[in-house]
């Protein structure tokens, strides 16, 4: 039995470089039985990016989860992502997850469903005009469009979680595709590196339009992220960026990660009531 540890796993910078040494050290394993355990605390939105590393090398490897706190096991249950992994589902009565998905390329109209009942439609996400939230949802399926066109992935991982203590919702999607590097690099007989292609992707400083990743339709899901002081990070090779409230931060991970991962965090304790512009009217300001 081969033994790995994760331990204190959320969406900070040393968590991903956490997932992306394991990898480094299961991706050749075959015909082997592989025990993780997730040790102290695992943010429950991570499940997605767990799940696409080891549906590497699940086909030929045997893998059981464990932890040393049950709270982890519990909350892994309620979404549906320990099912994969010989666990009964739990109820979750209080309705805190996205629920854990594996989908195909080809089940786009079925994410769209999803992230309105799952995320956009839930209570404690923030404050919007249906308008906007029409926008914010057809943003986020951008992601997914990106990783069913571009990636050559077989499959999408997506995976929420309301934290209600923390006043926070962590909402991700995971491609184990070629990542934005491979493709763009490729596609356009350039040399950019991990950084630079995730903000050619981006749209930053972008000029240039083909059939490949460019210019996602982001701006207003950023935009929003921003003044709802939330988070955005994408992490692709062995690239990490994160827009934040407190700017951008581009970090190179120690270890290539084997597609992409886009992960937004939503405060949940902002009070303000969003709109378009289009939709504001001056005697609402006055």
């Amino acid at each position: 039995m081969d033994k790995f540890i994760l331990s204190d796993i959320d969406t900070k910078l040393e968590s991903y470089n956490q997932f992306t040494k394991f990898y480094n050290s299961i991706k050749d394993f075959v015909f082997c039985n592989i025990s993780v355990s997730l040790n102290n605390w695992f943010g429950a939105n991570m499940c997605a990016v767990l799940a696409g590393l080891l549906d590497k090398i699940d086909f030929t490897n045997s893998i059981k989860i464990t932890s040393n706190k049950e709270g982890v096991l519990t909350i892994l249950k309620k979404n549906g992502f320990l099912a994969n992994y010989g666990y009964e589902k739990a109820d979750d009565v209080y309705s805190t997850t996205c629920r854990y998905l594996k989908l195909e390329p080809n089940q786009g109209r079925f994410f769209n469903f999803y992230v309105m009942d799952e995320l956009l439609g839930k209570e404690s996400f923030p404050d919007m005009s249906d308008k906007l939230k029409q926008k914010i949802k057809e943003s986020i399926y951008e992601v997914f469009v990106n990783a069913q066109m571009h990636s050559n992935t077989k499959f999408i991982y997506t995976c929420g979680q309301f934290y209600p203590k923390k006043q926070k919702i962590e909402f991700t999607i995971v491609d184990t595709g070629i990542g934005f590097k491979n493709k763009i690099n490729s596609s356009m007989n350039v040399n950019l590196n991990s950084l630079q292609a995730i903000k050619w992707a981006l749209g930053i400083n972008n000029t240039t339009k083909k059939d490949i990743p460019g210019g996602l339709g982001l701006a207003i899901l950023t935009e929003f992220i921003k003044l709802n002081k939330g988070k955005f990070q994408v992490i692709s090779d062995n690239g990490f960026y994160q827009l934040s409230e407190e700017g951008e931060q581009l970090e190179m991970l120690n270890y290539p990660f084997p597609g992409t991962v886009v992960n937004m965090e939503f405060r949940t304790d902002d009070e303000c009531l969003y709109k378009l512009d289009s939709e504001i009217n001056i005697n609402d300001i006055f």
